[in-house]
């Protein structure tokens, strides 16, 4: 148990840094969009999911946990990038 437990630390480990690097992501990207309109795209949220289910379906993940996941993920990302939109806006 000791070795998996130091595994799923270290998977943790990268997974945040990824999580860092795509919260950086998001944050260029409420820089750039002109309109608070347009930081919610959903063609661009269904657009993820149908990349992330066939990603899950390729490394023998769980496609459902998968979307699952990453719909609760994105939805965080897109309420951080209303909350960076305004505040690079001084609203």
């Amino acid at each position: 148990m000791e070795e998996v437990r130091a595994e799923v630390d270290r998977l943790d480990r990268e997974i945040v840094r990824l999580l860092a690097e795509r919260e950086q992501r998001i944050a260029d990207a409420g820089r750039i969009k002109e309109s608070r309109d347009i930081v919610r795209d959903e063609a661009r949220v269904e657009d993820v999911v149908t990349k992330v289910r066939a990603l899950a379906q390729n490394h023998g993940a769980s496609p459902d946990l998968i979307e699952a996941i990453y719909r609760d993920m994105m939805e965080r990302f897109i309420a951080h990038e209303f909350v960076l939109w305004d505040a690079n806006r001084g609203l």
